[in-house]
């Protein structure tokens, strides 16, 4: 980059800032913080310990929203700094820092531009992803197993913990089913952008023939949820079973009845869970599925009404094919919703999956 391109780049991101700056109203933050502050100094704070740690978390991310951005604002100053050394003493041996700083932080920029459009009531919390291989036999579940391994890969990157919450593996490759639990913050902000149908074209490695085949996994994506939210589930409206435990190819991993089945009979939703060696902990387990089921079903309906109010003729639900994996005839990854088209498909099912969630979200927000 030349002298003048950088201090163009640096004028719009000096722009980006103070619209950002405009946008969160920063006054309005810090003096939140102030009374969050004040509260979690009184003595009797942590009488309510769910209370505490709510106010603890608002009292946090209200800091990290004016943490980032005074950052954001500080490597600018710097690098306008820079910029002015060059004009006084006209020695651009310092361009090279300069453009390194930009594309620094334009890229820090862009990520905390993402951040801010996760502004839903649950986009901040853990994610539930479940993977289901739809009829295809072995090759869907492969596929399955290859979207297992995409998103923990994806999830590792980012810092995310990831648990298997429930397991069933393939009669002789891929798995039947599996749910995961991703642990961290936005995790649900940012994977509700994965929810739908994922189709695979690729020559197959199960067919003696070398034949094409295309096969297709539905990913659904919930918010894990704590007691306090309100979802009305009843007792008497619960089936529960318990079975034998069972890892990769059918070996029972444990000798007691500790995997749990949770049928809602209303709705005719099944959870289960096997990932604990205790009963208890699997149905804690299998009742927090569930509630992120019920609940997710009680945001589709909203929204569908909204829908419907508006005259939108959108669907609404994730039975929707969302992004095409074409490893044969050629190389690509189209996203059917936002247009997105990668060539490195290698690159995306080891977990590069930022562009397609990042156009995802901007297309959700409009910008």
């Amino acid at each position: 980059m030349d002298i003048s391109e950088i201090r163009h780049d640096l004028s719009t991101t000096a722009k980006r800032l103070a619209d950002i700056r405009g946008s969160l109203d920063l006054d309005q933050k810090k003096e939140r913080i102030a009374e969050l502050e004040q509260q979690m100094a009184q003595p009797d704070f942590w009488n309510d310990q769910n209370q505490a740690q709510k106010v603890i978390d608002e009292n946090n991310q209200l800091k990290a929203w004016v943490d980032n951005l005074s950052a954001l604002q500080e490597a600018h100053d710097d690098i306008q700094v820079i910029m002015e050394l060059i004009a006084e003493e006209g020695d651009e041996s310092l361009l090279p820092e300069a453009e390194e700083g930009l594309k620094s932080l334009q890229k820090q920029l862009n990520d905390f531009e993402l951040t801010m459009m996760l502004s839903e009531p649950y986009d901040k919390n853990n994610a539930i992803l479940e993977i289901h291989p739809g009829a295809g036999g072995t090759e869907s579940q492969d596929w399955a197993q290859i979207l297992l391994r995409m998103y923990t890969r994806w999830a590792e990157k980012r810092g995310y913990k990831v648990e298997t919450l429930d397991y069933l593996a393939g009669e002789e490759a891929g798995v039947k089913s599996v749910t995961l639990l991703i642990k961290g913050i936005n995790a649900y902000g940012y994977l509700k952008a994965e929810k739908g149908i994922h189709r695979l074209v690729r020559i197959s490695p199960f067919d003696s023939s070398g034949r094409r085949h295309t096969s297709f996994v539905s990913a659904n994506v919930m918010p894990e949820i704590d007691d306090h939210v309100d979802v009305d589930l009843k007792t008497e409206d619960l089936k529960i079973d318990t079975y034998r435990a069972s890892g990769a190819g059918g070996q029972h991993v444990n000798t007691t009845d500790s995997a749990v089945r949770i049928t809602h009979l209303p709705t005719n939703i099944v959870v289960t869970c096997q990932s604990e060696r205790s009963q208890i902990k699997n149905r804690e387990q299998a009742m927090k599925i569930l509630k992120a089921r019920l609940l997710e079903r009680q945001l589709e309906e909203k929204k569908a009404a909204l829908a419907e109010i508006k005259g939108e003729q959108t669907e609404i639900g994730w039975g929707n094919q969302i992004r095409s994996y074409v490893f044969h005839p050629y190389s690509m990854v189209k996203d059917h919703r936002t247009q997105v088209e990668v060539g490195n498909v290698q690159g995306v099912v080891d977990g590069e999956l930022d562009p397609f969630i990042e156009a995802y979200l901007r297309k959700q927000v409009g910008s």
